[in-house]
């Protein structure tokens, strides 16, 4: 089997980290979660709330990516934990669910925005969702530093109306009042609720990071490179998120906010004029384009790293490298006809909530396992060790175990679904290890 090269730098992997993280949810979840929230300070809190959550979950796998810099990254990690049960599950949940769900949602929010933005003659957003797909598999077919190259454009891209935006409302001498506190919420549900249903909607917005340990294989010096594009990537999309959504909310009254796709559009253009409105919404399909090739990028080495390590059928299929571009492009195909086929078949916001419930089941196993791992290889080489443990791994667990059980609670059909996809792969393991 060919082995991948280390060709990706520090800056690849960060933006790799904040390209696939700030996608559509960055812009389109506001919507959801003022509309669960009706609040501006519980809607705020959530963004934060989220936030110190994914850093206190990103601190953790620091230590494991760090100490097993390979590819496969948290699948990886599992193994060393649990062994290959657990791992495979997880592999499994990545490759059927996660990786092609996030790429078939964030198709259907960039199909969606531009037929607004160019008035296509489109009724339907699915073939244009499609035909998105299809380009960016292309331009994953076409190599790593391609992709890479891509997903550095797309970044600066992104980030400047973002900036603009905010700059824009700080400097608006007729803002909108924001209330920061008490914390409130509607009184159409309740307040744990109210703050789990958006809590679970806000976290997709942060969701995509853990993947960059699938790159290890690929990352020049990974045992650093991953900890610090995991810990600064995170800490600046924080940052970012609470500026942009307090942007929103200080520009618009929240009544014209909740359940509204175009906050975002709106916004810029009450900012900035139509013209600014436009330029926007471009800075947006830009963003969400460059979150799906994050994902391609990511999502293709996990067929292909459980392929090489012989835990899927026909493993050489999926372990095949490209000879030209060292690609493993027959996963990414597999991943791009799972991607099209969930495009057919769900919702953005149905999509997005079962990705994260299921990715959250396996990250609690894996903020456990920083102590598992502590207990039974204390002489472990650990290049990274957490942060303010062993209160940061005990914060994280928290906020997972806080996520499952309201979830469960408040959407137990989501809830089924996933796990029973999940849980469909232990045929395939057992058959495997036959």
């Amino acid at each position: 089997m060919k082995i991948m090269k280390r060709q990706l730098t520090l800056t690849s992997a960060l933006a790799t980290v904040m390209g696939t993280v700030i996608g559509g949810g960055a812009f389109f979840k506001i919507a959801t979660i003022t509309a669960l929230t009706h609040s501006t300070s519980l809607t705020l809190f959530v963004w934060l709330l989220a936030g110190i959550i994914a850093i206190t979950a990103g601190l953790c796998i620091a230590e494991l990516a760090a100490a097993f810099p390979e590819n496969g990254g948290p699948v990886k990690y599992l193994q060393e934990i649990y062994g290959s049960k657990i791992s495979f599950l997880f592999g499994w949940s990545l490759i059927i669910i996660y990786y092609p769900a996030n790429i078939a949602a964030l198709a259907i929010v960039f199909a969606t925005q531009a037929i607004n933005l160019l008035n296509l003659p489109l009724a339907n957003p699915i073939p244009l969702a499609i035909l998105t797909t299809l380009s960016i598999l292309l331009i994953n077919w076409l190599g790593t530093r391609f992709s890479g190259w891509v997903q550095k454009l797309t970044l600066i891209v992104k980030l400047l109306p973002i900036f603009i935006l905010i700059i824009a409302s700080l400097v608006d001498t007729h803002p909108v009042q924001v209330h920061l506190w008490p914390l409130t919420n509607g009184t159409h549900t309740s307040f744990i609720s109210a703050l789990s249903q958006a809590l679970l909607a806000t976290l997709f917005a942060y969701d995509g990071w853990l993947s960059i340990g699938n790159l290890a294989g690929e990352l020049k010096n990974p045992a650093k490179n991953l900890t610090r594009a995991i810990i600064g990537g995170l800490v600046a999309i924080t940052i970012i998120y609470l500026l942009l959504n307090l942007s929103f909310l200080r520009t618009l009254p929240l009544n014209q906010i909740i359940g509204n796709q175009n906050t975002a559009f709106l916004t810029a253009q009450k900012l900035l004029g139509n013209s600014g409105g436009k330029i926007l919404t471009l800075g947006i399909l830009i963003s969400v384009y460059g979150a799906i090739n994050g994902h391609c990028i990511t999502g293709s080495r996990m067929p292909y790293a459980m392929g090489a390590n012989q835990q899927l059928p026909k493993a050489q299929f999926f372990a095949k490298l490209s000879p030209i571009t060292k690609m493993p492009t027959n996963s990414l195909l597999f991943e791009g006809i799972i991607a099209i086929i969930m495009i057919f078949s769900g919702t953005f916001d149905s999509l997005t909530d079962m990705l994260v419930y299921i990715s959250w089941i396996f990250s609690i196993l894996l903020f456990i396992g920083v102590f598992k791992l502590r207990k039974n290889k204390p002489d472990l080489l650990r290049p990274y060790k957490t942060f303010g443990y062993p209160l940061t791994p005990i914060l994280a667990i928290l906020g997972g175990l806080f996520i499952i059980i309201t979830t469960t609670i408040t959407k137990p059909s989501l809830a089924i679904i996933g796990i029973l996809l999940t849980l469909s792969g232990l045929p395939i393991y057992y058959w495997q290890n036959k």
